[in-house]
């Protein structure tokens, strides 16, 4: 089952509390409003992860407008699987997450980005993490016209 991750959610709330401040410094946007609601259920539930299912509409829209600014893949255009090695020494996603990629929900790619980041052991994160930091930074920018 899909889910979404405490982590990822305090992401989201930060991230709309900056585009959509408090204007008395108490009133929350909506969009904060529907993932705290989220978020204070899991909190008192001592939950780490949310069910996709059941999620609710407010709070789903809210945390795929935030999902839709991250970058989607964590590729570095350095790929070892392609050479036979189980897990990618640039990304750190193993050979079926990488072939896979394209079908993956977007809980299930950001499941992926939280192990690869906690393990912060591909290159991505060392040896090439100015290249990973430029390339994250073009699939945000938005496109020119």
């Amino acid at each position: 089952m899909s889910s979404i991750h405490i982590t990822d959610i305090e992401a989201a709330i930060n991230w709309w509390r900056q585009r959509e401040p408090s204007v008395d410094g108490v009133t929350l946007a909506p969009q904060v409003r529907a993932l705290a609601e989220v978020y204070a259920l899991m909190v008192y539930g001592r939950e780490d992860e949310a069910a996709v299912r059941g999620f609710p509409a407010k709070a789903w829209a809210a945390w795929r407008a935030w999902y839709d600014t991250t970058p989607d893949t964590p590729c570095i255009a350095i790929c070892s699987t392609s050479q036979g090695d189980p897990v990618c020494k640039g990304c750190g996603r193993t050979f079926d997450e990488v072939q896979r990629w394209p079908e993956l929900s977007p809980p299930e790619k950001r499941q992926v980005w939280r192990r690869i980041t906690f393990q912060g052991e591909a290159w991505r994160f060392n040896r090439y993490a100015e290249r990973a930091v430029e390339g994250d930074r073009a699939e945000i920018a938005p496109a020119s016209a």
